[in-house]
């Protein structure tokens, strides 16, 4: 696995302790957090899927938004998921989903991170489910 530059150490011991199969990568001077197989609930047209998430310059003050998805996910009742494009990143293409923070759920300095990110992604694949 690539660790083409490093996270804060409480973020690699979450990822690991949670089994998670991850790499560090810079492409076009964009960093990104590669997780391999994450797990997405049923209602998609798979179980398991590679997601990304940019990390910005001055994480983990400047918050992560987003996140970005490979292969792209569809619903298993062939709706459309709401607000998806498709980026180029790592040499594929991922689907982003653009789903952010709000007014009243701020990235909290010191408190949010990759952790807490991955538990809003997988908020938003659950809500996902639930709409339309």
């Amino acid at each position: 696995m690539r660790q083409q530059f490093r996270l804060p150490s409480d973020n690699e011991e979450y990822l690991n302790a949670r089994s998670l199969s991850w790499e560090t990568v810079i492409d076009n001077r964009v960093q990104r957090v590669i997780v391999y197989d994450f797990p997405v609930p049923p209602g998609y047209d798979r179980n398991n899927v590679d997601l990304n998430l940019r990390i910005e310059t001055g994480y983990p003050d400047a918050q992560i938004d987003m996140v970005y998805f490979h292969p792209p996910l569809a619903r298993s009742d062939g709706r459309p998921i709401k607000a998806i494009t498709t980026e180029q990143f790592d040499g594929k293409q991922w689907q982003r989903w653009s789903r952010h923070r709000s007014v009243a759920n701020p990235w909290r300095p010191g408190i949010d991170c990759i952790a807490t990110h991955l538990g809003l992604v997988e908020e938003w694949l659950k809500k996902e489910l639930t709409t339309g």
